[in-house]
């Protein structure tokens, strides 16, 4: 386990001591340093096989860089055609007569849309973006903004009726149906939500007061009435995720064709990621309204501008997790958890999952890698496998979520900062987030003992 506690200390060390010359403070050289030194912990020393590790950790992120860029540009193009209006001054007339009232309804909005869409990063793609301008009039920092963006959007992305974590925790534990699982994801999602809101209501949301000149006049209603057609793009996107990821049904598979010869080049083919396709396809659309067609080449450049900090830190995020596969330290992960003894076992598996989550950003690698055995397991001591499969969910989340390799904050700390024009440290943004991951830890080892 040296192998991998050095590293992930010395990317935190990196990140954290800023006076460190030249690079102290710098995520890409934290993330850079973290992977050399793991390759060469794990007795990797050929340069060739770094260089494929990196394209491999790169392979392994595709979608999401691609999700990042596309998303960006859909993004603007949604600023262009006033969505962004319509939908914060709807949330405002209805929820944001105070500051606190405005930071649930956001929380609320982001996991509704995780919910129907069934990923945190798509969610903070499609609504996160909408909401960064009404969180910054809060007064909140960039870290806190992207940390409630990231918090709302994971819970929602774990909450039923559309929620991979559960769904894949239930099958790994050969469950007939999901639904008795699912049915206390209500509950316990429902507490996390209500925690969340709290948690940034008190300790982000610093005014007491609204402006009067920040509250619009008019009714949510009349808000939406006037401006429906700047919902339109937005409207068919989450219709065409929610038919495909509730119902099965695949408006986008005309586009096969399209997408098919890059389906297997590695890094290209996160193009073909079924968020993306669908983001590319509603742009398009965006593109036959007048104002977005006015400024197409402009919106495009600012989208890319906007994603350049964020894709960068994805890149070298992608080197780290290709040496943590090629020098193994995510094999060592799993061979201690299953040489665990069965009295150790729920504690030494739950942090096993938890380091997996840290070192991939992943809730589906984790739950694959260390869930797979580890739920079994649990069955075979005796926790009910209904319980079984609900601690698997919630401690695959909590361990996604937690510094130093989480997807989604990556994400959203780009977008933020490019929205806005600021600095946002991922890192600390992870810090502000570990609020939600623990509660998500908490209610995994609850269940294992019940």
């Amino acid at each position: 386990m040296i192998s991998v506690i050095i590293p992930v200390a010395l990317l935190l060390i990196i990140i954290l001591v800023k006076k460190i010359p030249y690079i102290g403070g710098s995520i890409n050289f934290g993330l850079l340093f973290c992977a050399l030194s793991a390759l060469l912990l794990g007795g990797v020393y050929n340069p060739g096989t770094w260089a494929m590790a990196w394209i491999d950790g790169i392979d392994r992120i595709s979608w999401v860089m691609a999700l990042a860029v596309f998303g960006s540009i859909y993004a603007e193009t949604q600023v262009e055609l006033g969505t962004m209006e319509t939908v914060l001054g709807s949330l405002r007339a209805r929820f944001g007569h105070s500051p606190r009232g405005l930071a649930y309804s956001v929380i609320i909005a982001l996991a509704i849309a995780g919910s129907l869409l069934g990923d945190a990063i798509a969610s903070s793609a499609v609504v996160g973006v909408l909401v960064i301008k009404s969180l910054y009039e809060l007064e909140m920092t960039g870290e806190q903004i992207s940390a409630t963006i990231v918090m709302g959007a994971c819970i929602g992305s774990i909450m039923p009726p559309i929620t991979q974590a559960i769904f894949l925790s239930s099958s790994l534990m050969g469950l007939p149906s999901p639904d008795p699982v699912i049915n206390i994801g209500y509950v316990t999602i429902a507490i996390g939500m209500i925690l969340v809101c709290l948690y940034v209501g008190r300790v982000f949301v610093k005014i007491k007061a609204l402006p009067e000149e920040l509250i619009p006049q008019k009714k949510a209603y009349q808000i939406v009435a006037e401006g429906w057609k700047t919902l339109v793009p937005l409207a068919i996107l989450i219709a065409i995720i929610v038919l495909r990821s509730g119902f099965k049904i695949e408006l986008l598979n005309y586009l096969n064709p399209i997408f098919d010869p890059i389906k297997n080049i590695k890094i290209i083919k996160g193009i073909n990621f079924a968020v993306v396709k669908a983001i590319i396809v509603v742009t398009v659309i965006s593109y036959f309204f007048g104002p977005v067609r006015k400024n197409g080449l402009q919106v495009i450049k600012r989208g890319l501008r906007n994603v350049k900090t964020s894709v960068t830190i994805q890149a070298f995020a992608g080197f780290m997790i290709g040496a943590f596969y090629a020098a193994g330290q995510i094999t060592a992960v799993e061979t201690f958890a299953k040489s665990l003894s069965a009295n150790l076992l729920k504690i030494g598996g739950a942090a096993a999952m938890t380091l997996i989550g840290m070192l991939t950003g992943s809730q589906t690698t984790t739950q694959v890698s260390i869930f797979t055995f580890f739920g079994p397991a649990l069955k075979t001591i005796g926790v009910d496998p209904v319980n079984a499969a609900v601690a698997g969910a919630h401690l695959a989340m909590g361990g996604q979520g937690l510094p130093p390799a989480d997807l989604t904050t990556f994400v959203v700390a780009g977008l933020v900062g490019g929205i806005l024009g600021i600095k946002v440290d991922p890192l600390r943004s992870m810090f502000y987030s570990a609020f939600m991951c623990v509660y998500f830890l908490i209610v995994g080892f609850l269940f294992m003992y019940i």
